[in-house]
């Protein structure tokens, strides 16, 4: 198998945004061609990395710097890492892409840009119902901060495009930036 160089592509947005499924999505094509890839899904992830923590900014924080250096780690050892995780804020995103850099990995930002009124009518998980009712707070976006990334390198409108179109979107990105290798010819 020829070396494949690894990189973080870090899809961030508001809860029922689209960026799990995207992620999931891009990963068979990925392994398709040949490529080492891992989803690091946010709701997967945090029983494991952030158990015993809450949702308060530095709960948060923490839990959006530990997937970011388990991402990191799997980027810098030649795997293409897609995280799907909200990471509401700005400066934690920017410590994680710091990190990246320090080391000599690539981290690219994807903001899935879909708006909090069509987040809330998907709500996958049922949390802005929960939080019309009171049931829960703090849901980003709603009554917490999602702050929007200033530069990311690519924004995917998933509100705007069937989810195939969004999985292309970024799968023609990541071929651009090298990061896909070559789409399997289909015969």
């Amino acid at each position: 198998m020829p070396t494949q160089r690894g990189a973080t592509v870090w899809l961030t947005g508001l809860p029922s945004a689209g960026k799990s499924t995207i992620a999931h999505g891009c990963e068979p094509e990925l392994r398709a061609r040949g490529l080492r890839v891992e989803v690091l899904d946010g709701d997967a992830v945090r029983p494991h990395l952030a158990a015993a923590r809450g949702y308060s900014r530095d709960d948060r924080a923490i839990n959006i710097r530990r997937i970011g250096w388990v991402a990191e780690l799997l980027a810098r050892n030649g795997v293409l890492v897609l995280v799907s995780a909200i990471a509401p804020f700005r400066d934690v995103r920017g410590q994680v892409r710091a990190a990246h850099e320090a080391n000599g990995t690539a981290y690219l930002e994807v903001h899935v840009s879909t708006p909090v009124e069509v987040a809330s009518e998907r709500d996958v998980k049922g949390l802005y119902a929960r939080q019309r009712v009171g049931e829960i707070s703090g849901l980003t976006g709603v009554d917490d901060p999602y702050e929007e990334p200033l530069k990311p390198e690519l924004v995917i409108a998933a509100h705007e495009h069937p989810v195939d179109e969004s999985v292309t979107l970024l799968l023609e990105f990541l071929t651009a930036q090298g990061l896909a290798g070559r789409p399997v010819a289909v015969s």
